[in-house]
């Protein structure tokens, strides 16, 4: 027998993640992102919440995608 679980962002991600609230205003899903990102969903999902790093490649492929502005990029990926 399979039980599902709805776990909400706001859990996961402590409801201030500004990456991840960048991403639900432009309206992209995260399978989306992780594609373009070259990487599983899985693997987004622990850099959302802080597991692993982004790699420079990725942050630049992000920027382009979300339009992020340099003070954006600076508090979501350097602080």
């Amino acid at each position: 027998m399979r039980i599902k679980f709805a776990i909400s962002w706001t859990y996961l991600f402590g409801g201030g993640d500004l990456l991840y609230n960048l991403i639900q205003k432009k309206g992209l899903k995260l399978s989306f992102i992780a594609n373009k990102l070259g990487i599983t969903r899985y693997s987004l999902y622990n850099k959302l919440e802080g597991k692993t790093e982004f790699k420079a490649s990725e942050i630049k492929v992000l920027i382009e995608l979300l339009s992020l502005k340099a003070k954006d990029v600076i508090k979501i990926f350097f602080t």
